[in-house]
């Protein structure tokens, strides 16, 4: 049986493209999760705003869907950017002063609310038909596209690996580990979690954006909970929460073994594509279990700063040290 190398290599493109866009979800959501402890299950919701609204900017202009800009690649992704990031901190001041639990509550209520207005809003997104002739920046080559997303991946990644290592993200650390004591050192844990919802649901919306560019076309259905926050826990929790490379990591893995359940059951008789789909559901969900048994920490632990102590000298030390 021969191997046709040209369908292998762009299936290869067209693999690491999509983990590369997966990449900046989990980051974001480690931002929210792995730095902060803030459980988001809405992350579908963020990830659609960015798509529809990058969609919106950049199509040319259209009776069937609000907007057609046509501005640029570049604006796309900053409106996608501001407009999720808008969204958040109208959540996030109404949530983030209660208990974590209601921001999961009203993290997956929006997403849901958000889905079903792409859905049967016609004039905002084209309703289910959705919105087509997304174009791709600078060339239509997919090799140039996962370039493209590989630069936005990096940079995303310095950027949270910096903030991480700063005095910020030392406080957010505190807020996750002991709220409580966070805030009897003086620090106003509200603001720090608002800003720490806010940043990772921009960055969310930018992995929409990128999404839309890359698929060329939007449509509620692509943003369903199970493709957008499911496999965005799966792989943060398997990569490592609070581990910027494990999120990368986590995203890229997950995304292979995702990929490769879909071609097993491409493999199985045409009756039984509605039994492999959800069996491709309970491979990971079964793959997320034995990974919280057997390594809980994720496959790469929290990287902890170190803290330099001074030595404490011994007494008898001591009184050498007076002599000299």
């Amino acid at each position: 049986m021969s191997i046709d190398m040209a369908g292998l290599a762009s299936y290869g493109v067209f693999l690491l493209t999509l983990a590369g866009i997966y990449a900046v979800l989990t980051l974001a959501l480690n931002v929210q999760w792995g730095m902060t402890g803030l459980f988001n299950i809405g992350i579908a919701g963020f990830y659609a705003i960015g798509a529809y609204t990058a969609a919106i900017a950049t199509t040319p202009s259209s009776t069937e869907h609000l907007g057609g800009l046509n501005l640029p690649f570049v604006a796309g992704l900053v409106a996608a950017m501001l407009v999720s990031g808008l969204v958040a901190l109208l959540i996030g001041a109404l949530t983030l002063s209660l208990r974590s639990d209601y921001l999961a509550i009203a993290s997956i209520g929006i997403a849901e609310i958000v889905r079903l207005i792409f859905k049967n809003e016609d004039w905002l997104g084209n309703g289910v038909r959705g919105i087509a002739g997304i174009q791709r920046p600078f060339s239509e080559e997919p090799l140039v596209y996962l370039a493209v997303v590989l630069v936005v991946l990096a940079l995303v990644y310095f950027a949270i690996e910096r903030a991480r290592k700063s005095p910020w993200g030392r406080v957010l650390r505190a807020v996750r580990e002991n709220e409580l004591g966070a805030q009897a050192a003086g620090k106003d844990i509200t603001r720090f979690r608002l800003e720490a919802f806010v940043l990772g649901s921009m960055i969310m919306g930018l992995g929409g954006a990128l999404y839309a560019h890359f698929v060329g076309f939007v449509s509620p259905e692509a943003f369903e909970p199970i493709f957008g926050t499911f496999l965005a826990w799966v792989m943060l929790i398997a990569g490592g929460s609070g581990n910027n490379k494990g999120a990368v990591l986590g995203a890229f893995l997950i995304w292979i073994v995702w990929s490769g359940t879909e071609l097993l059951t491409n493999l199985l008789p045409a009756g039984m594509a509605t039994q492999a789909s959800a069996l491709r559901i309970l491979l990971i969900g079964l793959l997320l279990q034995v990974i919280l048994l057997k390594r809980p920490e994720g496959v790469l632990t929290e990287e902890r700063p170190h803290v330099h102590a001074t030595p404490v000298m011994d007494s008898k030390e001591a009184e050498e040290d007076a002599a000299e």
